[in-house]
């Protein structure tokens, strides 16, 4: 053999090696999911958070030929269940849907958190951001001409230390918002927590407390049905669902803005190109038409957005809510 025809062997066989040896790596990047992937809601089942990550699971399944199994891991705020994921093997098989209390406000609010909220978690992507709506209860709007953001703050300060404004819970996002709009306007109210939403509006429409931040969703049917009058969005951008009522920043309020939030995020290190193949079906099962309709109920148009504007969102919104719940004084264990 001579040795030109030696050395085109010794490159073809290198060759061949070589694709060899990259063989199982390019299988291992390309195989990604190999089995069902978890799917933690760190709150209870039945509610739309819950519903709308059984929806997208479906669809994203699908797209990754692979089950998604949504599990319910509720408590502390959701702090249970995001801290399942942050302390998960970071492959791509263990996701959270984390929300705006998980991963902008417990930070803040709870003096033990498990887990940190950027460090320990990869976002995939933002699937749903609703306007909170500042509301007041329609007969007491009417007995006192309460019609906007600056009569209500009228009534508030001639009337110092006499209104209540209810809120789901301490540390809420409605009791965040009432806090807030305390600090931006100078008025004196009280604040009245309630077990949940619903208690909430139920002492509205009866009179006992006079104002709250509701989400979008939720207070849309009273708005319909002229319970309860909408007085501001708490977002800085409109609603095309309310698309009569202004934000608090055209109201004259700056610097207010409060939604309601929540996204898809993996364990903290999983591999960049795990998160786009995640980023990817999840993205392509927003667009799916009964995902599209079940976030509109919930008030949101909200488009998928890119894994790293997620990231900056959570970033912003953490420096926010550490303003925000430093002036609620809100704490929780």
């Amino acid at each position: 053999m001579n040795l030109t025809k030696r050395t085109l062997l010794k490159s073809a066989l290198a060759t061949l090696m070589g694709v060899t040896l990259l063989q199982p790596v390019l299988a291992q990047e390309k195989s990604y999911p190999t089995k069902p992937i978890t799917f933690i809601v760190p709150y209870s089942p039945g509610g739309p958070l819950d519903g709308v990550a059984r929806l997208l699971a479906e669809h994203a399944g699908k797209t990754l030929k692979q089950t998604i199994i949504v599990e319910n891991k509720a408590g502390a705020g959701g702090n249970i269940g995001a801290g399942i994921v942050a302390r998960a093997k970071p492959d791509g098989y263990s996701i959270v849907m984390g929300a705006v209390a998980t991963h902008a406000i417990n930070p803040w609010l709870y003096k033990n958190l498990n887990f940190d909220p950027v460090k320990d978690f990869a976002p995939v992507l933002l699937v749903s951001e609703v306007p909170n709506v500042l509301v007041v209860g329609t007969a007491f709007a009417k007995q006192h001409d309460i019609t906007d953001v600056a009569s209500l703050i009228d009534y508030a300060k001639k009337h110092p230390g006499k209104m209540n404004y209810a809120s789901g819970g301490n540390g809420s996002a409605g009791h965040l918002a009432g806090e807030l709009f305390k600090q931006r306007t100078g008025i004196d109210a009280v604040h009245v927590p309630y077990q949940g939403a619903s208690p909430a509006k139920l002492s509205l429409l009866s009179d006992q407390t006079q104002f709250m931040f509701d989400n979008l969703a939720s207070a849309l049917p009273m708005v319909k049905d002229g319970k309860v009058r909408a007085l501001a969005l708490t977002t800085k951008a409109s609603s095309d669902i309310m698309k009569d009522v202004p934000t608090m920043e055209s109201a004259g309020i700056k610097d207010f803005d409060i939604s309601t939030w929540f996204g898809i995020f993996a364990t903290g290190g999983t591999p960049d190109a795990v998160v786009k193949t995640l980023h990817d079906a999840f993205a392509a099962a927003m667009e799916d038409e009964s995902v599209k309709k079940q976030l509109l109920i919930m008030g949101s148009d909200t488009t998928p957005s890119s894994s790293e504007a997620f990231a900056a969102k959570v970033k912003s919104e953490m420096e926010k809510y550490r303003e925000v719940v430093k002036i609620s004084g809100a704490t929780a264990q």
